[in-house]
């Protein structure tokens, strides 16, 4: 067996993989920790489940993700979406869960909760997401996949989405994550290699109201379980690498029911004036370390600025030029980081477009 202790032995795997497994089902949950990262846990089920509605709610150590105090630190999982295990095959399930306290309330880090209540409470406008997930890979040195040892590759240019060796890096992981979200029913649109060696992005959308977190959610989990595989890496850190090196985000781009119809490019301008309006609110939300990023340089609007404009990558906001054209369409929110949470994204932009919701009855 090979010596290395962070590669996968997929070839071992495989044969208990094709086990009979006498009609049990198993259901990995998945949630989000303190930190904003990912945890899961596995449970047997007797039979499939058809639906989130046949899945039990469980529970975890929340004192060991920082969601709870030792002394009082059941955390409680909901599971809220579920798809196809593209790695154990059916009728195995893996489930996106929301986090609940003991007393009946959501957990401090439970963002979907008031995202999924804004949704609802606007599901006349038809809100369509899609969000554009950058990220980087790594070796186990934390140094950019494919980069020379403790130097630098050639200057950015013939990366982006660019093709051959020293052009791309890690094509098979990128590869083997497109297939997993499409098995498993995850919307995701296409994959590109990005402007930073080593940097990929993948689109998921568009969805329809909170479809667009959990799915976007599953997404992290399954590349971050790939890179298990192959023995690297992901960093969603929107500045990986300082200097004259292509940030990552997590451009949101967004279309309502009325700004698809005629005449919508009203309610798009309309739109950029509530943005304007609750800046500073939306960068509170939209990623740790997004000042590294948001420069004004690299393809980015500097942070204490709102500035919108049609074709222009240098803005907050991108409205596309086929859009301008049509006079109808959709925007491109360009100022969320590569780690920011699409729930706290697509919540708060649904907030700032038809206003907050009363506070909920505990």
């Amino acid at each position: 067996m090979a010596e290395s202790t962070i590669v996968s032995n997929t070839a071992n795997l495989l044969k208990y993989l094709k086990l009979d497994q006498r009609g049990s089902c198993l259901a990995e949950y998945v949630w989000i920790d303190g930190h904003n990262g990912l945890r899961s846990k596995i449970k047997t089920l007797s039979k499939p489940p058809k639906s989130v509605d046949d899945l039990p709610e469980w529970n975890f150590d929340g004192s060991s993700t920082d969601q709870a105090p030792g002394d009082n630190s059941d955390v409680y999982i909901r599971p809220c979406a579920i798809f196809p295990d593209p790695w154990r095959g059916e009728p195995n399930v893996i489930v996106m869960c929301e986090t609940w306290d003991p007393d009946g309330t959501p957990n401090k880090f439970n963002y979907r909760h008031e995202a999924a209540r804004l949704m609802e409470a606007n599901a006349s406008h038809k809100f369509w997401f899609g969000l554009e997930q950058e990220y980087t890979l790594l070796g186990a040195d934390d140094w950019p996949y494919g980069w020379p040892k403790g130097g630098f590759p050639g200057p950015q240019g013939p990366y982006y989405c660019g093709v051959g060796t020293g052009r791309v890096f890690c094509r098979d992981i990128v590869d083997a994550h497109y297939k997993a979200c499409l098995y498993s029913g995850i919307k995701i649109a296409g994959i590109n290699a990005e402007v930073m060696p080593a940097q990929w992005e993948y689109q998921v959308g568009p969805c329809e109201g909170i479809e667009l977190g959990d799915h976007l959610w599953m997404s992290r989990f399954f590349l971050q379980r790939i890179g298990e595989e192959f023995g690297a890496k992901v960093t969603f850190n929107p500045k990986p690498i300082p200097g004259d090196w292509n940030g990552a985000g997590l451009h949101t781009n967004v279309s309502t029911k009325e700004m698809r119809e005629e005449g919508g490019m009203k309610h798009i301008e309309a739109a950029m004036k509530k943005l304007e309006a609750r800046h500073v609110d939306h960068i509170k939300v939209y990623g740790e370390g997004n000042i590294e990023r948001m420069t004004g340089k690299h393809e980015t609007a500097h942070i204490d600025k709102f500035t919108w404009g049609v074709a222009n990558r240098g803005s907050s906001v991108r409205v596309p030029r086929a859009c301008a054209a049509e006079g109808k369409g959709y925007f491109e929110d360009r100022r969320p980081a590569s780690n920011a949470d699409p729930y706290q994204i697509t919540g708060i932009i649904v907030e700032t477009l038809f206003g907050a919701l009363p506070e909920e009855k505990k």
